[in-house]
């Protein structure tokens, strides 16, 4: 009966990969092409596709017009009132010309809006770069990560070595974590505190703290998600676990908060060092993707050690094959942790095993408002 389900399955397989291949060669064919543009029922979908497949050419030139507007700050100027292209050419010594195809690049991607009279105001998404110094600072930061892709098919093939991602974060190289210095981390230790609050409102939202007497929070750089954490739970005491560069700009930055007699902080590596126990919730934020697998499982055997039997893990960080997010997870995380030469972007399921070969026994999923920033796993062992 076994035999005869797993033959039919092949079986089931083979005719699908020959009508998957019969379609691939259909759609693939410039006449069919042709006539699906021709055809009134098939014309909005291959208008859609043709659309699709030159935003992804332009895509470059979208990221660069964005870098633009923040970099000129043009939404705070546009949210104080709308202006016309001259008169933002003359406050940003902009040429009018150049100026005038900013503002219309800008209304194109939503950044910017017309208003009448050749005025520009604010658009949807520009107003979301107003007050927002976490994603201002992600935009700034990508231009090395642009310039690692520069030839993405050297990074492909192990040709890129020295890539500005991996001295950009130098734990990246595993052998040389231990011996980072604060030099090292300080560009680092800034981009993380800047874009660590969004993520820590969404973890927090959708995990309640004050359930917890003590959390460990692996990886938490200068204590940024720790402070959060320990505001929303005014009973919850705090340590913190880095590597020893990192974990030493925390100490300075909790106790000008007031919080330094709830927190303790360690300086380590996982890889050697042991976890502190004491705690009953673990947290992972944006951690796990950027190690190699064996990493990953080493650092969640090391949790599970320091973990009591009741105890939990909350791991939080943007997973591949989200709903809604697939893009910005497999191929933006894909190439970004690829360019920083460690790490990768992880499905939920791959996560869920990594967490059971780790000796945990419970695993759930927890949404969050925007999952394209975060999701999250509560693991028990």
């Amino acid at each position: 009966m076994t035999a005869a389900i797993l033959s039919g399955t092949r079986y089931g397989r083979r005719w699908r990969d020959r009508l998957d291949g019969a379609v691939d060669r259909l759609v693939s064919s410039a006449a069919f092409r042709r006539r699906a543009a021709w055809f009134p029922l098939t014309r909005p979908v291959a208008r859609q596709r043709v659309r699709a497949l030159f935003d992804l050419c332009a895509g470059f030139v979208y990221s660069q017009v964005l870098l633009a507007v923040v970099r000129l700050r043009i939404p705070q100027l546009l949210l104080e009132r709308p202006l016309t292209a001259p008169e933002l050419a003359g406050r940003l010594g902009l040429l009018p010309e150049a100026a005038e195809t900013l503002l219309r690049a800008a209304v194109s991607l939503r950044l910017a809006s017309h208003r009448g009279g050749g005025r520009f105001g604010l658009g949807a998404l520009g107003a979301a770069l107003v007050d927002n110094p976490g994603l201002l600072s992600m935009i700034e930061h990508h231009r090395m990560l642009y310039d690692d892709l520069r030839d993405p098919v050297a990074l492909l093939r192990g040709d890129a070595h020295d890539t500005a991602l991996g001295r950009y974060w130098p734990y990246a190289d595993a052998g040389a974590a231990a011996s980072v210095v604060p030099a090292q981390v300080e560009a680092y230790s800034a981009l993380m505190d800047a874009s660590q609050p969004m993520i820590s409102a969404e973890v927090l939202d959708a995990y309640p703290m004050h359930r917890h007497r003590c959390l460990l929070d692996v990886g938490g750089g200068s204590g940024a998600f720790l402070l959060a954490a320990l505001r929303r739970a005014p009973r919850l005491r705090g340590m913190l676990f880095d590597l020893p560069a990192v974990a030493a700009t925390a100490q300075p930055r909790l106790a000008a908060a007031g919080l330094g007699d709830r927190v303790s902080i360690r300086g380590g590596d996982f890889a050697h060092d042991p976890l502190p126990d004491g705690a009953d919730l673990v947290s992972l934020v944006r951690v796990l993707h950027d190690h190699d697998d064996p990493a990953a499982l080493a650092l969640l055997r090391a949790v599970r050690a320091a973990l009591p039997p009741d105890g939990t893990l909350l791991l939080a960080e943007p997973m591949a094959d989200a709903a809604h997010a697939a893009p910005v997870a497999d191929a933006y995380f894909g190439f970004y942790l690829l360019a920083m030469g460690s790490g990768r972007p992880r499905r939920p399921d791959e996560i869920e095993s990594l967490l059971r070969e780790a000796g945990f026994s419970r695993v759930r999923r927890l949404g969050t408002h925007t999952p394209v920033l975060v999701r999250l796993l509560v693991a028990q062992p």
